[in-house]
């Protein structure tokens, strides 16, 4: 029971990890994106 519980917190943690590298990353791409536009149309 107690590894279960453990086990179910590691879970949500690593789920947690991957939603926020999936922020940043969707961050960074949306970054360079905007970068490469405004150094395309100045």
């Amino acid at each position: 029971m107690k590894k279960d519980k453990q086990q179910a917190k590691y879970d949500r943690g690593q789920i947690f990890v991957k939603i926020v590298a999936a922020i940043l990353a969707l961050m960074m791409v949306v970054a360079v994106a905007a970068s490469a536009l405004y150094v395309l149309f100045t």
